[in-house]
Parts: C-alpha cells; sequence; structure tokens
C-alpha cells in the first residue's frame, strides 16, 4: 500500500509505518549523542550517575513526550522500559495510529541494542492495566537481571475519555474557555489561512468532567497501586507534565477547563510528592514544558498561529527545541543532574515546586516578538512572520510523514513495521 496523509481540519487520520520508524530511530540518535555522550544503552548505564533510573514506567508511551520519556531513558541512561499506550493496530488494507508503529519502533531498536521493553496496549485508565503493567515490571526486570522496582514513573497521558474503574462512569473531556466565549486568530497549517475560531463556555459538569480525565486522579491511582504492588524502588520519582503558556492562551487553556485539569494535576503532585517521601524516600513533580505541535494542540483555536510564530522567533535566536530535546534537557539538566540524581532536593523548580523546562520560551523577548508577530499577521505575510512549514513539518512528522529518508512512493505494508 501507497500511504498518503489524509487531513480533516487539521487531523491527520493516516500515518506511516516507514516514516514512524525513521523518526523514532532519529530521537535515538540525538539522545545517543546528546544524553549518551555517544555511548551505546550498557555503558551509558555504567556511567549514568548514581540515582539515575534503571527501570522507567511510561503511562501514555506512544508519541509526544511520552515517547521521548521512554526514549530517553532507556537510550541515555539504559533503563529496561515498560511502556503503555491505548492504540489502533494496523491491517493488511487500513494504517495504524502512529503510536502503534512507534510503539513497534522502539521494541524493535531496544532489542537491537540489547534493552529490556515491554509495550502493553489497552486503557491506562483500568485496573486491569494497572494489572498488567506490575506483572509486567517482574518480567521485565527478570530478564534485565534487576530488582522489580521502578525507580522512574512518567506520566504522560493524553486522552479525550476516561472511565473511572470505580464505579464505571465515562467522563469526556473538552477544551473550552470558563464564563465567557472566547475568540481568536487560528491557522490552517497546511494553506496558510487564517481565520476567527470561538469557543462557547464550558458547563460546569463539563468543566468537572475535564479534571476527571486530565487531572491527576488517576496518577494518584497509578501511584498507589505501584506502592501497594511493592515495586517502587527506594528513591523512586514520578513526573507528570504539565503547560501554562503566555497570558494571551489563557482564556482557552491556563483559565479554561484544560488549566482547570491541570491545577488538579499540580495539587496531586504535592500530595504524591509527601506520600512517596514517607514511604519510598520519593519525590514527585510537574514538569512545565515547552509549547509543541500535537496531535491535540492542532485543534485548540489560537494555539497554531502562536505555535507558528513561537517557532520562528525560537530558530532565528537558536532556542528552538522538540519533544526529544526537551527531554534530554529535562533529564541531564533537572532530573539526574549529579548533584539531583542522589538528592530530589536538589532538582531546580519554581516557587510552585514546578520543573520548568518551558524557561526558554517564556524569556521576555520571545514572548514579546512572538506577540508583535501574531498581531500583525495576515494571510499575506502569515509565511514571512511565523514558522508554518516548520509547524507544518512537525504534524506531519508526528504522523510518520515528511521525515527525510523516507519514500512516500513506497510499497508498505501497514500491519507493521
Amino acid at each position: 500500500m501507497i500511504i498518503k496523509p489524509m487531513i480533516r481540519n487539521n487531523i491527520c487520520l493516516s500515518s506511516h509505518p516507514t516514516g514512524c520508524l525513521k523518526a523514532v530511530q532519529n530521537q535515538i540518535n540525538y539522545v545517543t549523542t546528546h544524553l549518551a555522550g555517544g555511548l551505546s544503552p550498557m555503558e551509558a548505564a555504567r556511567r549514568a550517575p548514581q540515582g539515575a533510573p534503571r527501570l522507567a514506567l511510561v503511562i501514555g508511551c506512544s508519541t509526544g513526550y511520552g515517547l521521548a520519556s521512554r526514549i530517553a531513558a532507556a537510550f541515555g541512561y539504559g533503563a529496561a522500559t515498560v511502556g503503555i499506550s491505548f492504540e489502533k493496530a494496523g491491517s493488511p488494507t487500513k494504517p495504524g495510529t502512529p503510536g502503534w508503529y512507534n510503539n513497534l519502533a522502539f521494541d524493535r531498536e531496544a532489542a537491537t541494542a540489547g534493552l529490556v521493553s515491554q509495550s502493553l496496549d489497552g486503557d491506562a485508565f483500568s485496573s486491569e492495566m494497572k494489572d498488567r503493567a506490575i506483572a509486567a515490571i517482574k518480567e521485565v526486570a527478570q530478564k534485565a537481571g534487576i530488582p522489580a522496582q521502578v525507580d522512574l514513573v512518567v506520566y504522560s497521558l493524553a486522552s479525550p475519555v476516561r472511565t473511572d474503574p470505580r464505579d464505571g462512569t465515562l467522563y469526556r473531556s473538552v477544551i473550552k474557555p470558563i464564563g465567557a466565549p472566547f475568540s481568536g486568530k487560528t491557522l490552517d497549517m497546511m494553506t496558510g489561512k487564517i481565520s476567527i475560531a470561538t469557543a462557547e463556555p464550558a458547563t460546569e459538569e463539563e468543566i468537572a468532567h475535564t479534571v476527571k480525565v486530565m487531572g491527576g486522579e488517576d496518577w494518584e491511582l497509578w501511584i498507589d497501586a505501584l506502592l501497594a504492588a511493592g515495586v517502587l524502588a527506594p528513591g523512586a520519582r514520578t513526573v507528570a507534565y504539565t503547560y501554562i503558556g503566555p497570558e494571551l492562551s489563557w482564556p482557552i487553556y491556563k483559565n479554561g477547563t484544560i488549566g482547570k485539569a491541570k491545577e488538579h494535576l499540580e495539587k496531586t503532585s504535592h500530595v504524591l510528592n509527601d506520600r512517596l517521601a514517607r514511604q519510598v524516600g520519593g519525590a514527585a513533580w510537574v514538569s512545565v514544558n515547552k509549547a509543541l505541535v500535537t496531535r491535540a494542540s492542532a485543534v485548540i483555536p489560537i494555539i497554531p498561529l502562536y505555535i507558528s510564530c513561537l517557532f520562528k522567533v525560537m530558530k532565528e535566536k537558536n532556542l528552538h527545541e522538540g519533544c526529544i530535546e526537551q527531554l534530554v534537557r529535562l533529564y541531564r539538566d533537572r532530573l539526574y543532574t549529579v548533584e539531583a540524581a542522589r538528592n530530589a532536593s536538589r532538582v531546580p523548580v519554581d516557587g510552585e515546586r514546578r520543573i520548568r523546562i518551558d524557561d526558554w520560551e517564556m524569556r521576555d523577548d520571545v514572548q514579546a516578538e512572538t506577540k508583535r508577530r501574531m498581531e500583525a499577521a495576515t494571510e499575506e505575510n502569515i509565511f514571512e512572520l511565523a514558522d508554518v512549514e516548520g509547524y507544518r513539518h512537525d504534524f506531519l512528522e508526528a504522523h510518520g510523514f515528511d521525515v527525510a529518508g523516507v519514500d512516500y512512493e513506497a510499497d508498505v505494508d501497514p500491519s507493521g513495521i
């Protein structure tokens, strides 16, 4: 089958197995160079700072920051990994989701490098998946010849729905403002067309549902399940990802339904930090990450225009990062410096105890220039002021398209890699 991108309303409905494989390999190569210092994973493990991960669990492992987290732990520190995601498998007649191919690629490359990994497919919110993950942790540890104790748990789920395992209630998240409608410029990155997007305010029920899906409740259930099973290592660490962004996006993001969920996530980090400190001498954080092109961000009003302008500014200032660059910096310069790896209190945080790797994005000069360009943007000058091509590339690359070195006219088997 020859697979081409099928895009509708800033949503890509197809993915390319060979492109996904190549994109995963590119991320692995970046980690090998910039985190492992050119060493093999086994050599990197021997030279890693004391306290670096040996066994990592990544909940939401298949794309974006979750995939980058898993690659960085495995190929940067030689960690064995268990990854969890909910994907649609490819068949001989239809492509699967990009995350399906990414997981296949990761497991293949990990095995080639001598790393032990296991990818689980299913509903991460369910009690069944928590039981499956605990069993997988023990299996992976046995194969790797290490204790069955996870020392890094990354929570990076991005799902629109969640079924509460305790009572079976289905919750659906929404991306809406609170209190008043929101209108703002948005961008079709395939055409460069600028339009005004409007979102109506959320109901109280929609706010509550979004917090249930995207807040910290499930993260806490995961940590409690791992503690109860005795599979968290002494000093175990856990991190979840969040975003704050500029004030111009706050009505639809920070002060909207997503923001309410992220507030809950941050509060949960403090609860978990206290619990882990008491029970295993561990710690928990949220990491505030940079705005990047994801499958979700492309449909949030104002965000595509903001990201396109931001990318142009940050590239001009030589500050731009993608997911893998962000995660290398998180691990290398925050979580696992020589001092921080040994002592969690040495991990640098802000006044709210958040790790900040959005620091370059939020620099005053970057924000001022990005805002100026957004205000000045028209369909006539958008390609001059914003990095529409870069946004489009990242969007397509996340689905295995527009990856250098891939022959997109070649016949491929969509059922696997």
